[in-house]
């Protein structure tokens, strides 16, 4: 009679890995394709308001920022403490305001256009004297539909 003997532990069989590679490639993709990147940088300190009353945009290709507020720590010793205005990823002066949207009007399709909104993300600690100075030269660029930035709040009772 023959006899049957183990050959060895049996143990568990390994993992295959072959299927790794594209596994990682999937989750790179993933990551690539649903991460937004930051426009611009901020300046400024910004601190918004709280508002009870919030309404989200509905088009966020329509809406050209415009960030008003104290220059960060780095930024005080060449442009002080007083409330700053920033386009973009600049500091900006109230004249260049128009400049500023005549750019932002380009870059849109014609139909578009009409739709602008302006959106003033502005410090709550800024004064509303250059708040009024911005306002003016929004309305001496034609840029009338103007929105402001707020963090909502709980109503308070």
């Amino acid at each position: 009679m023959a006899k049957f003997g183990r050959k060895g532990k049996g143990g568990v069989p390994e993992v295959s890995t072959a299927s790794l590679p594209d596994i990682v490639f999937m989750l790179l993709f993933f990551f690539m394709v649903s991460t937004v990147m930051r426009e611009t940088t901020l300046k400024i300190e910004q601190h918004l308001p709280g508002a009870t009353e919030v309404k989200k945009l509905e088009k966020k290709s329509l809406v050209s920022y415009i960030n008003i507020g104290k220059p960060k720590g780095t930024f005080q010793t060449m442009y002080g403490t007083e409330p700053r205005i920033q386009l973009n990823d600049a500091f900006a002066k109230v004249a260049d305001i128009r400049n500023y949207i005549t750019a932002e009007r380009e870059k849109m399709d014609e139909n578009e256009r009409p739709l602008m909104t302006v959106s003033l993300k502005v410090d709550d600690k800024t004064k509303m004297g250059v708040i009024v100075d911005v306002k003016q030269e929004l309305r001496k660029a034609s840029a009338l539909k103007i929105n402001y930035s707020t963090r909502k709040v709980e109503a308070i009772e």
